[in-house]
C-alpha cells in the first residue's frame, strides 16, 4: 500500500530516521511507539507528505485516502452543530443530497422525462452509497464517543477543546479512509469512550497507525508494533505486550552477540599487537586490522528501565481513618453530581477512581481536598497531611524559574543533590535542570509538578490525571514511585494499565452515589463483565469460554514466539560452533604462516610447496566457513525482522 524506501529525515542535522524502510500493507493495524523525541508524530506527517524527506522516497500515496487525527484539528471552527460537522465526512453523499433537493424543487413546476430520469439516477446512486443512513451512522459514532443525543444539536463552538477533538475523530472515522493515522487518540477521551473506540478499531476494515501511550488501548487494537529507535523503524508481529516480550528476547540475544564480538575483537587485537611487534608479520597485522575495520559493530543494549529509584518519604503516620464523609451532595445549576452519598478513606487505601467525564470525579477530589463547597459532613482524621495534584498546577509553575529554582523554592530545606536526583529520575539530566520552566512542553511541566508533589512528604495524595502528557517510560517511573509510597491516595485516571498497577480499591460514581469495589482494576473488570453477562441472561460458563479463547490467542502468540526463539537459539548455536571452528582454523593458519616464514629462510623447496598447499587448503576452508556463517547470520536477521 505505502512503501517507505530507505528514508531519512533530519532537523538541522539531527536525524530522526536514517536509511530506514517500512512497507505498510492493507488492513494492518499498527501501533507506532518510541521514546519522546524519536519522531513518532513527525513520521505520521512524513507519511501524509506534509514534511519532506532528507533522503529516500515514499511510494503508494497516490489515490490513497488518508485520514489524519492530530492536535492541529483543535483550531477547527464552525458555527454548525456537531452532527452537521461530523456529517461533513460524507462529501459525495451530501453533494448528491443537495442535488436531489434542487431537483425536487424543480419538479414543482417541471415534470419533464429528463428531470424524472435525472432524479431516479441520483436517488439510485444515493441509495447505493447508503446515503439514507448517514445521519444514523454519524449519531452512532458521536454517541459512542460520549455525546448525548441532546448534545448533537449544539454548535461546535460551545464545546471545549477535548470535546471538539472527539467531533474531529468522529468525522475522520466516518470517512473510512484506506489508512487512518491517529496521533494520541485517547488523550481527550474518558474510559467509556476509549473502550468504545477499541471495539470500533478492532473491526476496522482499513489500515491504521496509532501513536499512543495507553498500553491497554494498544494491546486491544493492534496486531503489529513498529518501534522507532536508533534512527531505525523495527517491526514486531504482535501487540504491545508481545513487543515487550519479543524485544526482551532480542535484547538478550543482542547483548550475547555484543559480548561475543567484543571478546573476538579483544582476541584479534592481541594477535595484531603480537604480529605488529615483528617486522616479518607487519603485513599480516595490517591485513587483520583492515578485516576488523570491515566488521559491522554490534551495539550493546540500552535499557529502558528507570535508572534511579525515588524514595517518596512520608513525614508522619496518620490515624486509622483519614476521612469520613457523610451524606455528601453536590449539584451545579444544570447537573446533579452526588446525592447523599457516604464513604470513608482508611490508612493503606490505594484507590483508583475511574469513570466517564462529567460524572464528578475531579469535583469529589476537590471536595475531599476542601477546595469545593458541598452539603454534608466531612470528618478529618488524625495527623493527615494531604497533597493535591491536578492539571491546573502546571499553570502555577514559575515560568521564569529554572527547574532547580522551582524545586528550591518549594522545599528550601532540601539539598540540591536531592533535587538533582529527583529531576534525574524524571528524565531531566545534566544541564536540563537549568532550563526555564517556560520552555518546557506539557509533559515536561507535568513531570516537574509531580516532582514537587513528591517533595511535600504528604501521607495522603489526591492525584487528578497524573499520567496526562507522560510517555510510557515516565508512567513506569511514576508506577514505581506509587508502589513504594507508604501513604494512602486517591488517583483519578483513564490509564487502565497505570490503575491496574497501583490500586487496591476501585471507586466509580453510579446513580449519584460513590461506589467502591474492594480489589484491583483487573478484578473489578472481571466482576463488571460478570454483572453485564448476568443482565443479558448469558450462562455463567460463557464468559469463562470467552476469556479462555482470549488466552488461547495469547497462548498461541506466545507459542509462536517460543518456537521462533527456539529456532533463533539453534541458529545462534550453529553460528557459535562455526565461529569456534573459524577460530581454530585461524590458529592453524597462523601456525602454518609462521612455519612458511621460517621455511622461506631455507632451501627446503619440497617442504615449502607442501606447506603452501596446506595453507591454501585452510584458506579455502576458512572462506567456506565464513560463507556458511554469513548465510546463517542473514537467516537470523531475517527471522528477527519478521520476514
Amino acid at each position: 500500500m505505502i512503501v517507505l524506501n530507505n528514508i531519512s529525515f533530519d532537523y538541522g542535522g539531527r536525524y530522526l530516521y536514517r536509511d530506514t524502510s517500512w512497507h505498510i500493507k492493507p488492513n494492518e493495524h499498527i501501533g507506532l511507539i518510541g521514546a519522546n523525541g524519536t519522531g513518532k508524530s513527525t513520521l505520521l506527517r512524513v507519511i501524509t507528505g506534509e514534511y519532506s524527506l532528507s533522503g529516500g522516497e515514499i511510494t503508494g500515496r497516490r489515490n490513497l485516502a488518508i485520514g489524519f487525527l492530530n492536535q492541529d484539528l483543535l483550531s477547527y471552527e464552525s458555527e454548525n452543530n456537531i452532527l452537521h460537522v461530523a456529517m461533513e465526512a460524507f462529501e459525495k453523499e451530501n453533494a448528491l443530497h443537495d442535488e436531489i433537493e434542487e431537483i425536487l424543487k424543480k419538479l414543482e413546476t417541471d415534470h419533464s422525462e429528463e428531470i424524472l430520469h435525472r432524479l431516479h439516477d441520483l436517488q439510485t446512486e444515493y441509495e447505493h452509497l447508503d446515503g439514507y443512513n448517514i445521519q444514523y451512522k454519524a449519531e452512532e459514532i458521536l454517541e459512542g464517543l460520549g455525546f448525548t443525543t441532546k448534545d448533537l444539536q449544539r454548535p461546535l463552538k460551545e464545546f471545549s477543546g477535548g470535546w471538539r477533538m472527539r467531533v474531529m475523530l468522529a468525522k475522520i472515522l466516518l470517512k473510512k479512509p484506506d489508512l487512518l493515522l491517529l496521533d494520541e487518540p485517547t488523550n481527550h477521551l474518558d474510559l467509556p469512550s476509549i473502550q468504545w473506540l477499541e471495539e470500533y478499531l478492532k473491526n476496522y476494515e482499513g489500515a491504521f497507525i496509532i501513536v499512543s501511550h495507553d498500553r491497554y488501548f494498544l494491546d486491544k487494537t493492534i496486531d503489529i508494533t513498529a518501534e522507532i529507535a536508533n534512527e531505525k523503524i523495527t517491526l514486531y508481529p504482535g501487540n504491545y505486550s508481545f513487543f515487550l516480550e519479543e524485544k526482551a528476547q532480542r535484547q538478550e540475544l543482542q547483548h550475547a552477540q555484543f559480548k561475543n564480538q567484543q571478546k573476538y575483537f579483544s582476541e584479534q587485537q592481541k594477535l595484531i599487537d603480537r604480529f605488529r611487534a615483528k617486522a616479518s608479520k607487519a603485513k599480516m597485522a595490517q591485513s587483520r586490522m583492515k578485516m576488523l575495520e570491515r566488521v559491522e559493530r554490534i551495539d550493546d543494549v540500552e535499557s529502558d528501565a528507570p535508572t534511579v529509584r525515588i524514595k517518596f518519604d512520608v513525614g508522619h503516620q496518620p490515624g486509622k481513618v483519614l476521612y469520613k464523609m457523610k451524606n455528601v451532595s453536590k449539584s451545579y445549576p444544570d447537573i446533579k453530581i452526588l446525592d447523599h452519598t457516604s464513604f470513608s478513606i482508611n490508612r493503606g487505601d490505594k484507590i483508583g477512581f475511574i469513570g466517564a467525564n462529567g460524572k464528578g470525579k475531579s469535583t469529589l477530589l476537590r471536595i475531599i481536598n476542601g477546595s469545593e463547597t458541598f452539603t454534608g459532613q466531612k470528618i478529618d482524621g488524625h495527623n493527615v497531611v494531604p497533597s493535591f495534584y491536578a492539571q491546573h498546577q502546571l499553570e502555577s509553575l514559575g515560568l521564569d524559574n529554572t527547574l532547580l529554582e522551582e524545586l528550591q523554592k518549594h522545599a528550601p530545606e532540601e539539598k540540591d543533590s536531592t533535587f538533582r536526583a529527583l529531576l534525574g529520575a524524571f528524565l531531566f539530566r545534566g544541564d536540563d535542570v537549568f532550563k526555564k520552566v517556560k520552555v518546557l512542553s506539557g509533559g515536561e511541566k507535568a513531570r516537574v509538578a509531580l516532582a514537587k508533589t513528591i517533595l511535600t512528604k504528604a501521607n495522603f495524595l489526591l492525584l487528578d490525571e497524573p499520567t496526562n502528557h507522560l510517555d510510557m517510560k515516565t508512567v513506569n517511573i511514576l508506577i514505581d514511585v506509587m508502589q513504594e509510597y507508604e501513604g494512602s491516595y486517591v488517583v483519578v485516571s483513564h490509564d487502565r494499565y497505570f490503575v491496574s498497577e497501583i490500586a487496591n480499591k476501585i471507586w466509580f460514581i453510579e446513580n449519584y452515589q460513590l461506589k467502591e469495589y474492594p480489589g484491583t482494576y483487573d478484578e473489578y473488570e472481571a466482576w463488571r463483565l460478570r454483572l453485564k453477562n448476568e443482565k443479558k441472561n448469558i450462562p455463567a460458563s460463557k464468559p469463562v469460554v470467552e476469556v479462555k479463547e482470549e488466552k488461547n490467542d495469547l497462548q498461541k502468540q506466545r507459542e509462536q514466539s517460543k518456537e521462533k526463539q527456539k529456532q533463533l537459539n539453534q541458529l545462534n548455536k550453529q553460528i557459535e560452533n562455526l565461529e569456534k571452528e573459524l577460530k581454530k582454523l585461524i590458529g592453524d593458519k597462523e601456525r602454518i604462516m609462521a612455519e612458511l616464514n621460517e621455511l622461506s629462510l631455507t632451501t627446503q623447496t619440497d617442504k615449502i610447496k607442501s606447506t603452501q598447499i596446506k595453507f591454501n587448503d585452510i584458506e579455502k576452508l576458512e572462506q567456506q566457513l565464513r560463507e556458511q556463517c554469513d548465510a546463517l547470520l542473514l537467516q537470523q536477521m531475517e527471522m528477527e525482522e519478521g520476514n
